[in-house]
């Protein structure tokens, strides 16, 4: 099994609904006014990537894997926000709300989310849960759909209860090798430097 490690870039989906976690520059109409995040079917759609970064207080080293109980931030890459959480209600199932905020990674503690797995370290194929450090929410979707201007997109938000809605896995993106040894590979065979 392939660990996650620091500052890949990844899409998670959502176990039980085959949804994809999402967010765009559309903003929620209601609640924080924040920029919305959502769950998508589509597996090409690039606003589907967020990248796995560390904290202000445990910095995530490339290649370093990302252990269970980790405090890490996903942020959306196209438009630079982190994944936010706090206690205004979502706009279709009243749970909390879930937003992307923040400018170009740099947000606040609501920014934070402890990954929950049962090993070591999380590894690509496994299921995980993300919990909001601050509130104890954790990522879910419940298959609540949005009309306009986001038709068909799933709700993402969090939610106090632990069950099959907040099951997350990551899939397609780009995954960082454990950092080398600078002059040696693996097998402790020198690198070959030369172009």
């Amino acid at each position: 099994m392939k660990t996650i490690h620091g500052i890949c870039v990844v899409k998670l989906l959502n176990v039980r609904h085959n949804v994809r976690l999402h967010s765009h520059d559309v903003r929620y109409g209601s609640g924080s006014g924040q920029q919305s995040v959502t769950g998508v079917t589509t597996v090409e759609d690039s606003n589907s990537y967020w990248s796995v970064r560390g904290t202000g207080s445990a910095v995530c080293q490339r290649g370093e894997p990302v252990r269970c109980g980790q405090t890490i931030r996903l942020t959306h890459v196209n438009t630079g926000r982190n994944l936010h959480s706090h206690y205004f209600a979502s706009p279709l199932s009243s749970n909390q709300e879930v937003s992307a905020f923040g400018e170009e990674g740099e947000g606040d503690s609501l920014d934070e989310w402890t990954v929950l797995c049962g090993g070591i370290v999380w590894k690509r194929e496994e299921s995980v849960r993300f919990q909001h450090t601050a509130t104890e929410g954790l990522l879910s979707v419940t298959g609540e759909q949005y009309g306009r201007p986001i038709h068909g997109q799933r709700e993402v938000h969090a939610m106090s209860a632990a069950n099959q809605h907040n099951y997350w896995r990551a899939m397609e993106g780009v995954f960082m090798k454990p950092s080398e040894t600078p002059g040696t590979r693996d097998n402790g065979s020198p690198l070959h430097t030369e172009f």
